[in-house]
């Protein structure tokens, strides 16, 4: 039986490293993991190459410009990599007929609303990160291309930088951190985020067109709630003490509420979502 052939890029970050971890044991698909300097994703001609040689039946986008402040003043870089090269990669797809898979974000919503975000929902960033990230979600739908396009919240892993990471070091450090509470979101672990996209491209249910869907873990709470878990697994002393987001300005706006409706994913492809209590848990068995 011929193997599904798998092209991710991005696969340094979070997502593509959880996916590298989950391929070590998968003899379903045959992987090629890319990133700088591999392969260029802003580049036509090296990502027409890349898909002509390696003829993926699917490709997994999980390269972003994830610097939220950063995409403020770094708008063209932001851009390049959030628009520019998905919409190079959903053309290139088109072209060889390959599925893609592209993940994008909460921020794509201004975080006013007051139950969880349906991908039918109306849109509207109020950050340039989440502008050009919606960008990117925009070319992927006029490029002709097969896609899911799997937004996504609040992701951590064991692997690069992240809330989870962030809170481990500093409380380490100090005795006493100040995070936000009026924030409200659902944490995604990373791996269970790489288990369904493994999960979808064995469902053989690709879409003719481009199909949106939301993906996080179960549950909802405040970044204050959320670092209060992580100490809890920890033996370290340092007091968590809640605070507004005007006591911590940032240069670029955060949702205030940014959870997302799972119902789509969960029902199209029989998709069951841990709790981010549960996934906290075993990530934390595996730092």
């Amino acid at each position: 039986m011929k193997k599904l052939k798998v092209l991710v890029c991005g696969s340094k970050g979070q997502l593509g490293s959880e996916l590298g971890v989950l391929a070590e044991t998968n003899r379903v698909f045959e992987f090629w993991f890319t990133d700088l300097p591999e392969l260029d994703i802003t580049s036509v001609i090296a990502v027409d190459k890349a898909l002509n040689d390696f003829k993926p039946d699917f490709l997994v986008n999980c390269a972003a410009f994830t610097a939220v402040d950063k995409a403020e003043t770094e708008q063209e870089m932001a851009m390049l990599v959030n628009t520019t090269a998905p919409g190079i990669l959903a053309r290139a797809c088109s072209k060889h007929q390959c599925h893609l898979i592209h993940i994008s974000t909460d921020y794509v919503f201004d975080g006013k609303a007051f139950q969880p975000y349906k991908e039918s929902d109306k849109v509207g960033p109020d950050s340039f990160y989440g502008l050009s990230k919606l960008k990117g979600e925009e070319e992927v739908k006029a490029s002709g291309a097969t896609a899911w396009i799997i937004r996504t919240s609040w992701l951590y892993s064991t692997f690069g930088h992240n809330f989870l990471k962030t809170i481990l070091h500093h409380g380490a450090l100090k005795e006493e951190l100040r995070v936000v509470f009026d924030q409200i979101g659902s944490p995604t672990y990373a791996r269970d985020l790489a288990l369904t996209i493994l999960q979808m491209i064995s469902s053989g249910n690709t879409s003719k067109n481009v199909s949106i869907y939301h993906y996080s873990n179960e549950g909802v709470c405040s970044w204050y709630d959320f670092a209060l878990a992580i100490i809890a697994h920890t033996q370290l002393h340092c007091n968590i003490i809640p605070i507004t987001s005007d006591q911590y300005p940032l240069p670029a706006p955060r949702p205030f509420y940014s959870v997302l409706n799972k119902e789509k994913i969960k029902s199209d492809f029989n998709i069951s979502v841990p709790h981010w209590s549960e996934s906290l848990r075993d990530c934390y068995s595996r730092l």
